[in-house]
């Protein structure tokens, strides 16, 4: 691994911040790797606009800002109708089916995955539907081992919720995988 620059879009209380948190701790703490997050809300702080940019790396990290990410992940479609085109050319653009149609077209791998549907079948609560997002998006991108996110999620969330953080990731993680390049 050389580097990636990431960005996690939605809205207010989908937990994009807190996805991209965890896999920028999990980066850091048990991988040993360089990286930088950064955030930004909309007017309101629940169903406003939200975004997490989030850079890893092997080397020192210089400029803290993402250009032309490698991955977007986009949660609304307002968020996919923004960010979307930053895109590096042949980047991969994560979507969950449920909250995005695909609009236009960019020259990026799009990948749509049923992630919200899944959590609320398989667990009941979406509350981890952002966690099952970071499962998506490691088992597309091969970014950092599953365990360490798995490690990084069982220090930041209280012990009550652990389990079911984890079968949430590993859900998303199995949406990935089968299409991982």
């Amino acid at each position: 691994m050389s580097g990636w620059r990431l960005v996690f879009s939605g809205s207010g209380g989908q937990g994009v911040i807190t996805a991209a948190i965890l896999l920028g701790e999990a980066a850091v703490i048990h991988e040993g790797i360089n990286a930088v997050q950064s955030q930004s809300y909309g007017a309101a702080a629940r169903g406003g606009a939200t975004r997490s940019d989030i850079i890893l790396a092997d080397e020192a990290i210089d400029f803290p800002v993402v250009t032309e990410p490698h991955i977007v992940v986009c949660l609304t479609q307002e968020a996919y109708t923004s960010f979307a085109p930053e895109i590096r050319p042949g980047g991969t653009l994560l979507t969950d089916t449920r909250f995005v149609k695909i609009a236009h077209r960019v020259d990026a791998r799009q990948i749509e995955l049923p992630m919200y549907e899944t959590v609320l079948r398989e667990i009941g609560k979406p509350i981890v539907f952002n966690i099952c997002v970071l499962g998506a998006l490691i088992g597309l991108a091969d970014l950092i081992r599953p365990e360490s996110i798995l490690k990084a999620i069982a220090h930041r969330v209280p012990a009550d919720f652990i389990e079911l953080n984890t079968r949430a990731f590993h859900l998303g993680f199995e949406l990935g995988l089968p299409l991982r390049r």
